[in-house]
């Protein structure tokens, strides 16, 4: 990146691991220009790269499968709609793998979270410097801003607050399923005489509150955690092609294999986050 040839490593790993922030400091509103004026707007901060890719990625998702769906034939299939079948069946035999229960949410929830994580974590496959540049640009040449100031970040599941809304959505639905199925007093019941019986209340009710709030987490943490992980070593690995022609042909080869493995990733995060919540979801839906 060019406007990045004077700022140091050190600032240039900073600046594409910092969120474009919009939000109240100074006494007015506008996007944050350091991390000082990020601490100053709080917890009503919004992070706009995260939540513009968010929405745009799950636009795209209902665009494509809404072609397929409309250009479905009992025919000879398209390639679109082969694909997108493919992927409804694996979701769907899955979902019978693991859910036993009867509920029409669950398969839709599961299909949704499985394609809508893929998309954001695919993002960490787009050169970690073409967007943020863009985007430099357009802040520097559109909202006279210096490009150093204007941060973005392309993989929405590297920001804890996406994970975490979207594990706090699971975690309120499996908290729902639970007091619907079983009633308050069967809910209530499970952390409480769960598993030493009515004798052992106090221990039941930090394990099972421990367990309970462990789900939402942990949920969030190992899909940012890792998304995050990797994203870093393709910013540590773009910053050898500063550093000569053999250096940074040694880390071209770096990358495309990082890459190469990132796939793997990127697919089992999204798997592992649909197999959690249909587990979860088929907690909620019997007794303990």
């Amino acid at each position: 990146m060019s406007s990045e040839a004077a700022i140091t490593s050190g600032q240039y790993i900073k600046h594409h691991l910092t969120n474009l922030t919009f939000g109240h400091y100074d006494g007015h509103w506008g996007f944050a220009h350091s991390a000082a004026d990020i601490k100053q707007m709080g917890f009503w901060a919004f992070h706009v790269d995260s939540l513009a890719w968010s929405v745009a990625l799950a636009l795209l998702f209902f665009l494509l499968f809404r072609a397929a769906a409309r250009q479905a034939t009992a025919g000879i299939p398209g390639g679109l709609q082969n694909f997108v079948e493919w992927i409804v069946e694996f979701v769907d035999n899955s979902v019978k793998e693991s859910f036993s229960a009867k509920n029409s949410l669950v398969a839709p929830l599961a299909l949704t979270i499985f394609c809508w994580v893929f998309l954001m974590n695919l993002m960490d496959l787009v050169a970690v410097d073409w967007l943020p540049m863009i985007a430099g640009l357009f802040g520097e040449y559109a909202l006279s801003m210096d490009p150093h100031h204007v941060y973005f970040k392309v993989v929405p599941t590297t920001d804890p607050n996406i994970t975490f809304g979207m594990a706090l959505s699971v975690f309120y639905l499996m908290i729902y399923y639970s007091i619907k199925n079983k009633g308050l007093g069967g809910f209530l019941g499970e952390l409480a005489f769960q598993p030493f019986g009515k004798w052992g209340l106090p221990a039941n009710l930090v394990l099972e509150g421990i367990s309970l709030i462990s789900k939402p987490v942990s949920l969030a943490l190992r899909l940012f955690g890792n998304m995050y992980a990797g994203e870093t070593i393709f910013i540590l690995i773009a910053l050898m092609y500063g550093g000569g022609w053999i250096l940074g042909g040694f880390g071209g080869l770096l990358q495309l294999g990082w890459a190469i493995f990132h796939i793997l990733i990127i697919t089992l995060q999204a798997f592992i986050f649909m197999t959690l919540t249909i587990v979860y979801m088929e907690m909620a839906h019997h007794e303990h």
